[in-house]
């Protein structure tokens, strides 16, 4: 179904009359003929079909399952969904970049591809994060070695071993909820390599840097994105052909994607309460609302509350690293069979979330590189379009 025109009123949607499509076309059939009408009103109905398919689907997943949200393999899904909403929607600036070129639409655009650089910076504090995971890991499988009773009796030394790397885990999962930032002394960022190739990014980047600074805060970068962020009026959808309800469902889809990384990742200044608001009748919004208000449901959970992240798996890390230490602490020698038992059950949920973790953590980190490019690719490809004020009709 298309997105249907808004006017910022409160009169019931249903009441106003004409859908964006509806005043599209009356435009377009009487200035640029039929045939380009019918071209364009296919590609950006298409484009809010796809929209509202994807996140459907996301959502349909977490009322289905509620464990789901924000595991690593649902994040991963939520990334895809991005993925492919940006590339239909890059695919739209192309076909219309004459359009793109004319005021309002300038602009519009414009002002779409500056948020686009904050949401860079924000995939870099991901990344750092997700590096912060892995160390987490690291202490993990620690502890598996030292408590695989497959091999041996398990005696103190091992159990000792494993307290000691429980404890490191603690500590270091304690300290960044403290400190309220990841990996101080960074080193590498999606965009290092590549600024130096083509010196045209240069001046597209800004103010990003190579890697976000100790003084960065991931709350502000949301809001930033998210200031100014509100749907077009009827005469900027008839003066952009209905482009700029495009242009809007890719801002909201860029600060819900966004919003969501930084709910689920450790990473600098974390904070959630961006005000999200989209009108309801446009068909993706229900699913992305819901969504949003499962997120910030899991937040304010009490065991949820002063975590690192939302991250299913960080949660999982957490419960099973205090449920071994209070063993660990409590265990007299021998082992009685069932303390022994007991013991093996930890031993095997603690296995469970690394095995997500190794399968799951190096893909994501992939995919969020990917986002970083097809981000930066687009909106160099859309500044030089407006850089040099010409193109097709």
């Amino acid at each position: 179904m298309p997105a249907t025109d808004y006017q910022g009123s409160s009169v019931p949607f249903t009441s106003l009359g004409r859908s964006i499509l509806s005043l599209r076309r009356e435009q377009i059939h009487s200035m640029e003929g039929q045939s380009e009408a019918s071209s364009q009103e296919l590609e950006l109905e298409a484009f809010q079909r796809k929209v509202s398919d994807c996140f459907h689907e996301l959502s349909a997943s977490v009322v289905s399952n509620g464990d789901d949200l924000l595991s690593v393999a649902w994040t991963r899904r939520l990334l895809d969904a991005f993925i492919s909403c940006q590339e239909d929607f890059r695919a739209i600036l192309f076909n219309n970049r004459g359009h793109i070129l004319r005021p309002p639409m300038d602009r519009i655009v414009g002002e779409f591809f500056e948020r686009s650089v904050k949401a860079l910076d924000v995939c870099n504090a991901i990344r750092d994060g997700l590096e912060l995971i892995r160390q987490w890991k690291k202490h993990l499988e620690i502890v598996l070695t030292a408590l695989d009773s497959n091999q041996r009796a398990l005696g103190e030394g091992h159990f000792r071993r494993a307290k000691k790397a429980l404890t490191d885990l603690t500590i270091g999962m304690l300290d960044e909820k403290d400190s309220g930032s990841v990996l101080q002394h960074r080193n590498r960022s999606f965009g290092r390599n590549n600024v130096g190739r083509d010196p045209r990014q240069l001046g597209h980047f800004r103010s990003l840097s190579w890697s976000v600074s100790r003084n960065w805060s991931a709350a502000r970068q949301l809001q930033s994105i998210a200031n100014n962020l509100t749907p077009p009026r009827g005469n900027e959808i008839m003066a952009t052909n209905g482009l700029a309800v495009a242009v809007f469902t890719m801002n909201s889809i860029l600060l819900f994607v966004m919003w969501a990384l930084v709910a689920a990742i450790p990473c600098q200044d974390r904070g959630l309460h961006v005000h999200f608001s989209v009108p309801r009748q446009f068909t993706w919004a229900v699913p992305i609302l819901l969504l949003h208000d499962r997120i910030m449901d899991e937040s304010k959970k009490r065991e949820r509350r002063n975590s690192n992240g939302l991250l299913k798996e960080i949660h999982q890390i957490e419960k099973c690293a205090r449920h071994l230490t209070e063993l660990a602490d409590s265990v007299h020698f021998p082992l009685t069979e069932e303390r022994e038992a007991e013991v093996r059950q930890g031993v095997h949920d603690l296995a469970q979330v690394c095995d997500a973790l190794k399968v799951g953590l190096n893909p994501l980190e992939r995919q969020v590189r990917d986002v970083f490019h097809r981000i930066l690719r687009s909106r160099t490809e859309g500044l030089d379009s407006l850089n040099r004020g010409q193109g097709p009709d």
